[in-house]
């Protein structure tokens, strides 16, 4: 439903009766605004403090909030002891085994060896014995059996004693460099999740909103700081059909700021090819179903930097352009 003529403000009636003579110099409507960036938050943590205020102008890199870090500072001590370890394990594969180790080794083989023939010696006289049915064969079946097993323990420990002499194969020290590279990417990542919980400033602006105080807990993708960019603001002004043809991006126009008597010069920065439904305040008679075209000018001067965003303004089109 279109608001009736009482509600609107005095000025937009007498700019939209400038607009309708065909006498006058198109008057445009709009609003006064600023570019923005919204910062938002990457992870789910309370918000611990705030290094600004509202309104407060910041560099690139200037630091504006801070969230609880120490979720991430405890996945980051774990990250830093799986690279450790993983770390050690691929020394150890590279380096190969201690001499101390591979002496005990050789040890080890030597007993079992020295066993092993001790071994056969007891199974070749049972053996004999059992021939004679000087002993039972279970005795005799016993001292067999006890060769076989030194044997075999003597076959395994020469194979590690081979193994440790020869060093790891490369696939396994392929694989072990594989786990630390994926143990460093994986506290790096960390590491810049951790920074991010740190909101810098991107680029030099003015602080516009910072919607979550200490203590609360804004969710993933919420809006943590809003900032104003830009060497000055812009007005987005709403074209009619009837002089979309007269406008080109470069045209110069004069703004004039709702509450301040001197206008700004400004140039058209861009101007839509579709066109939009007519704003309400722009609705008026014959004209409420057509449509305008969104076009943006950037304002120019030294002033227009202490401009507040949202105020209505107008705009003309300069004589010069």
């Amino acid at each position: 439903m279109l608001l009736e003529h009482r509600h609107w403000p005095a000025w937009l009636l007498a700019l939209l009766i400038l607009a309708g003579c065909s006498d006058s110099p198109p008057v445009l409507p709009g609003t006064l605004e600023w570019d923005r960036i919204a910062l938002p938050a990457e992870v789910s943590e309370p918000v611990l403090r705030w290094a600004v205020d509202e309104g407060d102008r910041v560099s690139a890199g200037d630091v504006l909030l801070e969230l609880d870090g120490r979720r991430l500072e405890a996945r980051l001590e774990a990250a830093r002891g799986d690279l450790a370890r993983t770390e050690a394990q691929l020394a150890e594969l590279t380096h190969g085994p201690r001499e101390e180790t591979i002496d005990a080794a050789r040890a080890d083989l030597e007993r079992a060896q020295t066993a092993l023939e001790q071994a056969e010696r007891d199974y070749r006289r049972s053996s004999e014995l059992r021939r004679q049915n000087a002993i039972a064969q279970a005795t005799f079946e016993q001292a067999r059996a006890s060769r076989d097993q030194l044997r075999a323990e003597v076959a395994a420990l020469e194979a590690r004693l081979r193994e440790l002499i020869r060093g790891e194969r490369p696939e396994r020290i392929a694989q072990a460099a594989a786990e630390v590279a994926a143990a460093k990417a994986r506290l790096e990542e960390l590491r810049l999740d951790r920074e991010r919980l740190i909101v810098r400033a991107p680029r030099n602006g003015r602080v516009d909103a910072l919607p979550f105080h200490p203590g609360d807990q804004p969710p993933v993708g919420a809006t943590l700081a809003s900032l104003l960019v830009g060497k000055t603001p812009y007005a987005r002004i709403f074209v009619p059909i009837s002089q979309r043809a007269t406008l080109a991006p470069g045209d110069r126009v004069r703004i004039h700021v709702e509450g301040i008597e001197a206008p700004f010069d400004a140039h058209l920065e861009s101007i839509r090819s579709e066109p939009a439904f007519t704003p309400f305040y722009a609705l008026v008679g014959d004209d409420a179903s057509r449509l305008v075209y969104r076009a943006e000018a950037r304002l120019e001067g030294e002033a227009a930097r202490r401009l507040p965003a949202g105020l209505p303004i107008s705009a003309e089109l300069a004589d010069d352009r």
